[in-house]
């Protein structure tokens, strides 16, 4: 593994659209790291112990967790800690992983850029390799295979070798990235905490709405099985089928997930002290007042990353913990383990 650098992460306030954002997802840590205690029991603890921003899957199914503290896998049995070599109480910021067509790994982090693991041993990519920044939140693969990184300087696209950075100069709107897509069309789609935008492989465009203004501090794009694009952002949640927009609901949406029958899942804000999961009914989707069901709300930031696993379960993190819910009961995996200890 290339040697391990540390860097020193510099609060930055979050501008969009040109004006001060007080209500977009802060860290629960921002002031600092975790304390000693906290970070030995987490790096003890069989399963994630702090903030969990993004859930994905693996090839096989199994889940995989970016928490603030580690990444872990989890086999529909026990968790497993994939990053035990690499963390260190200098590294405590892990927000995203994603397992690209190879099978390998890869891991974002807030401070110490990103990681490729391939089950044996691990490489390093910050600034110095030409990643456009040491905070490199979002990790997508294209249909090409290229690896793109949602960074705060820019969006940074893997090619098997080397770095090509996208900055302001070269049209995107704003340098801090939340979200990449790929659409079915291979347009690519990006969220910032400026303007929304897409690439189509010359130039960024931004995208607006039937009135003319653009969408601002998108935090999640998703295209369904119809091809409609999906914006969430901290005003509420959009939807756009090519022709016409309309914003199906007031409640922020930091996360946005389509499941097996068609429902969209959201995590997000629902007024300034409080945050819910919700689900909006498939049945309803195109009414002009569509059915949303809450499944639960809490304090802030308590809903975060989504998922549908294979069973149909929805996976969700939160400023502490990773969750499941299975259509009835809610798991708390770090309660459990507590519990059980």
């Amino acid at each position: 593994m290339k040697q391990l650098h540390v860097y020193v992460l510099l609060l930055v306030f979050n501008i969009s659209c040109g004006q001060n954002q007080t209500n977009v997802p802060q860290d629960n840590i921002s002031k600092g790291h975790y304390s000693e205690s906290q970070f030995k029991e987490a790096v003890a603890s069989k399963v994630p112990m702090s903030m969990v921003r993004n859930v994905k899957k693996d090839r096989n199914g199994n889940i995989l967790i970016a928490s603030y503290l580690g990444v872990f896998r989890y086999d529909g049995t026990s968790f497993t800690n994939l990053t035990n070599e690499i963390i260190s109480p200098r590294l405590s910021s892990f927000w995203d992983v994603l397992e690209d067509r190879k099978g390998n790994l890869w891991f974002a982090s807030k401070d110490s850029g990103a990681y490729y693991y391939n089950g044996k041993s691990y490489l390093h990519f910050t600034t110095r390799d030409g990643l456009g920044s040491n905070s490199a939140l979002h990790i997508y693969e294209d249909k090409a295979g290229n690896i793109w990184f949602g960074t705060k300087g820019g969006a940074s696209r893997y090619e098997g070798k080397s770095f090509r950075n996208f900055t302001t100069k070269d049209g995107l709107p704003n340098n801090d990235i939340n979200a990449i897509m790929e659409d079915k069309t291979g347009k690519l789609w990006f969220g910032t905490r400026g303007e929304a935008c897409y690439y189509e492989g010359k130039k960024f465009t931004v995208f607006k709405n039937k009135d003319g203004k653009p969408f601002c501090n998108v935090w999640s794009i998703i295209e369904d099985k119809k091809g409609n694009i999906w914006f969430g952002d901290v005003d509420g949640l959009w939807r756009y089928d090519g022709k016409t927009f309309t914003k199906v609901s007031q409640r922020g949406a930091y996360a946005i997930v389509e499941d097996k029958k068609g429902n969209i899942w959201t995590t997000g804000e629902i007024n300034p002290k409080a945050w819910a999961l919700s689900r909006y009914d498939v049945k309803s989707l195109y009414n002009q007042v569509p059915t949303v069901t809450e499944i639960k709300s809490g304090g802030r930031m308590d809903f975060l990353g989504i998922l549908e696993a294979n069973d149909g379960s929805i996976w969700f993190g939160s400023g502490s913990a990773v969750h499941r819910y299975d259509g009835k009961t809610i798991t708390d995996f770090k309660s459990n383990d507590r519990q059980k200890n």
